[in-house]
């Protein structure tokens, strides 16, 4: 009877998956273990000095658990959604407390827990889906009509982890999480009037940190050495956008690409700029596609969802994984500062790929065909 019952719970969910989105999230994981290889091979020789696929091997074991992730989160029902992103957002966000009092520093920031038993971790990146979550069930809700009341509600949740974020300093994750914030208030109805104004005091009060206060002079730094070209804080980034010029249409070649050598952080930070040096814009122009095509497909299933909370968790869920990846391409091409943000399911780095993978998993369940 046990059998018969996995049996049919697995054919249920195989048979309501949408297989369009899910093929869309294998292509780019696909795509991610190949550009691992290729890119931490160089890394991991100079850096180690035995096995070139050190950090290769890290990558598929972080692919095994995150498939596990994604058949999870797209299999359970929705109210066991809500129960542990509850739980699990309460877990992250203390662990985000915990950052500036034991967290590790690295490069001038503070963005990681490294305990003896469990290997360092990016709170905010397993924090962001469980965010998007709680954000969503709030603002979703029915327990009052007044929708003002549910965005200060919101507000009173985001703003503590924006502030615990600029403390780190982590500007990337702080525009990102604010933009994907501003995104479910705007299409929960708020008045464009007070959409603007809460925009334009949040940019005031940012600019004031950031210009002002000594703790985010880190930033400044970025933003001054991002409009001064011939500042040597550039470096890294012009050497990403050179490597984008120099792979052309078509590419140099697997393994001909220098930027690894040059830049210490390009299998992470630029791996756009690494896979368009060896394979060509065409290359950057397909994996674009495929996240655009991802787009269109949530969104297009989104009006087949009746509850309002589930509708926000597909859109928050979605643009989280389009707007991180629109931030990385945007500082490898020069139009945004540096950020060190990783490009979802491609870029190496467990714990990014972790969160995507939650994120996929939301995805796929929120768009199953109804029974």
């Amino acid at each position: 009877m046990n059998k018969n019952y996995y049996n049919n719970f697995i054919y249920d969910w195989w048979k309501n998956l949408d297989k369009v989105i899910l093929f869309l999230f294998i292509s780019l994981i696909i795509l991610g273990i190949f550009f691992s290889l290729v890119s931490t091979s160089l890394i991991a020789s100079s850096k180690f000095g035995t096995n070139n696929y050190y950090f290769f091997l890290r990558h598929l074991i972080y692919i095994f658990l995150s498939l596990i992730l994604i058949i999870f989160f797209s299999a359970i029902s929705e109210k066991k959604i809500y129960v542990i992103a509850t739980l699990l957002f309460f877990i992250f966000f203390i662990s985000l407390l915990l950052v500036p009092i034991i967290g590790e520093e690295i490069k001038g920031s503070k963005r990681w827990l490294d305990f003896p038993i469990i290997p360092r971790f990016q709170p905010i990146e397993f924090l962001k889906p469980f965010l998007i979550i709680f954000l969503s069930l709030i603002i979703g809700s029915r327990f009052t009509s007044n929708n003002y009341f549910k965005f200060l509600l919101s507000a009173c949740i985001v703003l503590p982890i924006l502030m615990l974020l600029m403390l780190q300093p982590d500007i990337g994750q702080t525009l990102l999480i604010s933009s994907v914030w501003l995104s479910l208030i705007f299409v929960s109805g708020i008045n464009l009037f007070f959409l603007n104004i809460l925009i334009f005091f949040s940019l005031l009060i940012l600019s004031y940190f950031i210009f002002y206060l000594p703790k985010f002079s880190y930033i400044k730094y970025r933003i001054s050495n991002f409009f001064d070209l011939s500042s040597k804080g550039n470096y890294q980034s012009q050497k990403a956008t050179d490597a984008i010029v120099d792979g052309g249409f078509f590419g140099k070649g697997i393994g001909e690409g220098i930027l690894n050598a040059r830049v210490p952080e390009a299998h992470t930070d630029y791996v756009i700029s690494v896979i368009s040096e060896e394979f060509g814009i065409l290359l950057i122009l397909f994996i674009l596609m495929i996240f655009l095509i991802l787009l269109f497909k949530v969104f297009k299933k989104i009006p087949n969802e009746k509850n309002n909370s589930n509708k926000l968790i597909l859109i928050g869920s979605i643009l989280l994984i389009i707007f991180q990846a629109l931030i990385h391409i945007g500082v490898n091409i020069r139009m945004l500062p540096t950020t060190g943000m990783t490009l979802p399911f491609l870029s190496y780095g467990g714990s990014s790929l972790l969160s995507c993978s939650v994120l996929a998993g939301l995805i796929l369940n929120f768009t199953k065909r109804k029974i």
